[in-house]
């Protein structure tokens, strides 16, 4: 499968996520800067994370206004596979992509380690490399993953299985309402969390727990 990976001013995860994508899937993807107004044929999408705009006004507020988005969002109502990683997930929210939105750590520090994330809908495109329940690890490195969204907004998501992963018991790093740690939207092609799954696919990286969500993306999973 092709994939394209975009870019804008302050993302720093760029270069990690084009070597997982081109490590699992074995072509390079495409790198696609902000401003350019459509994108190529591919079929998966990523936004990876960083600090677009340096988080000014809110955490990919200012990115989510960025000529490209409106040809992601085209190819995400197309059906194309859409993925944003930390701040993608931010730039996600801020445009619509995803419901809910990302504030502030509670503990207002910034947190930089590895969690345990427990694998909530292991029936989609991304995540059918895992099986739901299943505990794998995953960094984190945010000062703004507080996932939060309005009750009736919560209740959608909880009851549409729009939640991807959630903090397993206990690891809860900044807060989130019911653990949250990545969601889809409602047809399951979006996908947003806050944990780095790019930065632990081999065992150089300590761990390849994060490697079976872009097999899957990536049609690599059987």
């Amino acid at each position: 499968m092709k994939s394209a990976v975009v870019v804008f001013p302050g993302l720093n995860r760029d270069r990690d996520m084009l070597a997982a994508l081109e490590s699992i899937g074995g072509i390079p993807p495409v790198t696609v800067w902000h401003k350019e107004t459509g994108l190529p044929d591919v079929d998966l999408v990523v936004i990876p994370g960083g600090f677009s705009y340096g988080d000014y006004l809110r955490a990919g507020a200012i990115a989510a206004r960025s000529p490209i988005m409106q040809a992601i969002r085209e190819k995400a109502d197309q059906g194309t596979r859409v993925l944003g990683v930390c701040n993608g997930f931010q730039i996600l929210t801020e445009a619509g992509l995803l419901p809910g939105v990302l504030m502030r750590n509670a503990s207002l520090r910034f947190v930089c380690k590895t969690v345990r994330l427990k694998v909530e809908n292991a029936d989609t495109a991304f995540t059918r490399g895992y099986s739901a329940g299943q505990i794998i690890d995953c960094p984190v490195a945010h000062h703004d993953g507080n996932y939060f969204a309005d009750s009736d907004t919560l209740d959608r998501v909880e009851g549409n299985g729009q939640v991807a992963f959630r903090y397993a018991e206990g690891t809860n790093p900044n807060g989130s309402l019911n653990d949250i740690a990545g969601v889809f939207n409602e047809a399951k092609n979006v996908l947003g969390l806050m944990p780095h799954p790019e930065n632990l696919i081999e065992a150089a990286h300590g761990g390849s727990d994060g490697r079976a969500l872009f097999a899957a993306a990536l049609d690599q999973v059987a």
